[in-house]
């Protein structure tokens, strides 16, 4: 019986590494429709270099699309935007709520966003000048972590 258990395990396991790999993509229409129409309003002018989803075992996919100019956006399984990260460039601003905006501009005067993340309570922003700065879901400041 333990061998059974062991058996078990060990084939749940391989099968769940197996499920995690991501499939890479050439175009757009893997995604959901919301995120194909973020892309079409925020990056309206730049080239998709590949999409790559992520399928999960026990839910929805998510999808990392990586652009020709190396910036990526990342969406969960509804198309909605999660990540974008700028690289060396800055983040359009369809992703920045003007709070946000305005506190940087106020404050960190000539920094730009190169990289934004939303998650269920907050927005984490990267500046160029390495700054680290929290925000709640509405755009209010909460701190600096840097």
């Amino acid at each position: 019986m333990k061998k059974f258990f062991a058996l078990f395990a060990a084939l749940l396991m391989a099968a769940t590494a197996l499920s995690a790999r991501d499939k890479v993509y050439r175009n757009t229409s893997v995604l959901p429709e919301a995120a194909r129409q973020v892309i079409a309003a925020a990056f309206p002018k730049t080239g998709v270099s590949h999409v790559k989803v992520d399928e999960r075992t026990f839910g929805g996919n998510e999808y990392e699309v990586i652009f020709t100019d190396g910036s990526e956006i990342e969406f969960n399984s509804k198309g909605e935007w999660t990540d974008v990260d700028g690289g060396v460039r800055e983040v359009p601003s369809y992703f920045v709520l003007k709070p946000i905006a305005k506190y940087i501009k106020t404050n960190f005067k000539g920094a730009k966003i190169f990289k934004i993340e939303k998650d269920r309570n907050e927005y984490d922003v990267e500046l160029s000048n390495g700054k680290e700065l929290k925000f709640d879901r509405a755009g209010n400041f909460l701190r600096l972590d840097d």
